[in-house]
């Protein structure tokens, strides 16, 4: 039986209204070049439009009030573009990208691909450049600071301590998490430094982020500036006034009695070995360890005894680490440190050395540490004048002649400065002044030496200083060879590990 083929259909072809050529049926029975000629999907939407930026603080306008941070051919400038068309939403926008222009020319250009439904439904896509003019204007904050009258709310932040070092540590935490981003102003003067801001909220936020990492207090207030009774504005300036405790790390404190028993029966006469958001207190002769917050201590409000430029160098002459068994506890005895050894030492003074045979016998939490022949930083308290009324009510008998603080790892400071590979970033540019400030290089020593507070800092290169970090350095023989672990072998810091440095210069 023979099988029938079916018939190829063929789609009829018409000819254009306009130009004539065969094409295939639509609702328009145009091709599509005459099609575009007859309709342009895109007549109701602009070609050109404007848009405003500050020089002052690098942002843009979005309309209404709103300035915004964006940088060039960014997704934010992309939709801040897209907005200040008019007529864009009575087609469907299919694709849209900058197409690059030169960064000086105050120009930008976004081509957009758009489609849109014509005559009898059929739909057309069309390409076109919309061109941007970006005209200067000055925002309002920016305004206000030109005008001397541009903050609204001020951070007065104080800490009455005989060193600086703990705001050098919070300028690194600011910086890192970037706590200082909406600061209009950083003003230093004695004993803390001022932040100024553009409203209320922004310091607020800086007050909560300085009491999340050191232990402080604060107090804030408002004064009227001025009052309109018609449509009841209040303008006011707010201020934030921030006390740190007056304690900085490696200091010797002297607790109340009641204080004392609270934390675990601990010694009264403790050394602050490290600050967070609470003070970490140890007693040196027992490794019994405390944390107090800064609500207990302003409830039990106690000051140092022994700052950390009373430190007296001293000579490990002989050390014999105590084993736990003939250590004393007691019921209800605090947290004992892991960290750290209780050792006997007998120390003499580095000054005295050769001169006076007479050695000092006390204990010390730094048996890890330490060993003959060491320098050490500790108090005399035996010849020291202290007035505290914590101090008065002790047993003479029972406070110890000599307390360790830290290990001296380098005795010349100078060569330690020069062959520091690294450095910090800063929110204020005199830094000429720093850098010559001892508070600051005692700073940078305590990076070197203690691990977990260099990792809440971002660390540097110092380009002035090169380390050979690829194979073409180390071939020139010009380059001096100074790498960061010989840097600390020359400081006989060799339990300390080796800072991570950003490559990035700032």
């Amino acid at each position: 039986m023979e099988v029938l083929e079916e018939p190829i259909r063929q789609e009829a072809m018409v000819l254009c209204c306009i130009c004539g050529i065969a094409i295939e049926p639509n609702p328009a029975n145009m091709c599509v070049g005459c099609l575009r000629t007859q309709i342009d999907i895109t007549e109701g939407i602009p070609k050109q439009a404007t848009i405003q930026f500050c020089r002052g603080c690098e942002r843009y306008l979005q309309p209404p009030a709103e300035w915004i941070h964006a940088t060039l051919e960014s997704r934010e400038l992309l939709t801040l573009c897209l907005k200040k068309l008019k007529g864009l939403n009575r087609v469907k926008l299919i694709d849209a990208g900058f197409v690059w222009t030169e960064p000086h020319s105050m120009r930008l250009k976004v081509k957009l691909t758009v489609q849109a439904e014509v005559i009898g439904g059929a739909v057309l896509q069309q390409v076109f450049i919309v061109e941007y003019s970006v005209n200067h204007h000055m925002c309002d904050d920016c305004h206000r600071t030109e005008a001397k009258d541009y903050w609204r709310a001020v951070v007065q932040v104080r800490q009455r301590a005989t060193n600086k070092k703990t705001f050098y540590y919070l300028e690194q935490l600011m910086l890192k998490y970037k706590a200082h981003e909406q600061t209009l102003g950083i003003k230093p003067i004695h004993e803390g430094l001022d932040f100024f801001y553009a409203n209320e909220a922004a310091a607020r936020k800086l007050v909560d982020f300085l009491s999340s990492v050191v232990p402080c207090r604060y107090d804030h207030s408002k004064r009227l500036i001025s009052h309109d009774i018609h449509s009841n504005i209040y303008n006011y300036k707010f201020t934030f006034s921030v006390e740190i405790v007056p304690i900085s790390r490696e200091s010797l404190v002297c607790l109340p009695k009641k204080l004392s028993h609270q934390l675990g029966g601990i010694n009264s006469i403790c050394l602050v070995y490290k600050i967070t958001n609470s003070i970490h207190l140890i007693d040196v002769s027992t490794g019994q360890i405390a944390e107090v917050n800064a609500v207990v201590y302003w409830r039990h409000a106690f000051n140092s005894i022994c700052d950390p430029k009373q430190l007296v160098e001293y000579t490990v002459m002989d050390i014999e680490p105590i084993n736990i068994k003939d250590r004393r506890f007691f019921p209800g005895q605090g947290a004992i440190s892991n960290k750290h050894v209780i050792a006997d030492v007998w120390l003499v003074k580095s000054c005295d050395l050769g001169i006076n045979d007479n050695l000092i016998h006390t204990r010390t939490h730094l048996g890890h540490i330490l060993k003959p022949g060491d320098t050490a930083l500790g108090y005399a308290l035996n010849d020291s004048n202290i007035n505290n009324d914590n101090f008065e009510n002790l047993n003479k008998d029972l406070v110890p002649d000599v307390i360790l603080a830290k290990k001296n790892y380098a005795q010349d400071r100078v060569a330690r400065r020069k062959m520091r590979a690294w450095k910090l970033k800063h929110m204020i540019t005199d830094v000429d002044n720093m850098s010559a400030d001892n508070d600051y290089c005692e700073f940078l020593e305590d990076l070197e030496e203690d691990t977990e507070m260099r990792q809440n800092i971002n660390i540097f290169r110092d380009r002035k200083k090169i380390i050979p970090v690829d194979s073409n350095e180390l071939s020139d023989p010009n380059c001096p060879q100074i790498t960061l672990e010989e840097m600390l072998d020359d400081l006989a810091i060799d339990d300390v590990e080796v800072p991570q440095i950003f490559d990035t210069d700032y």
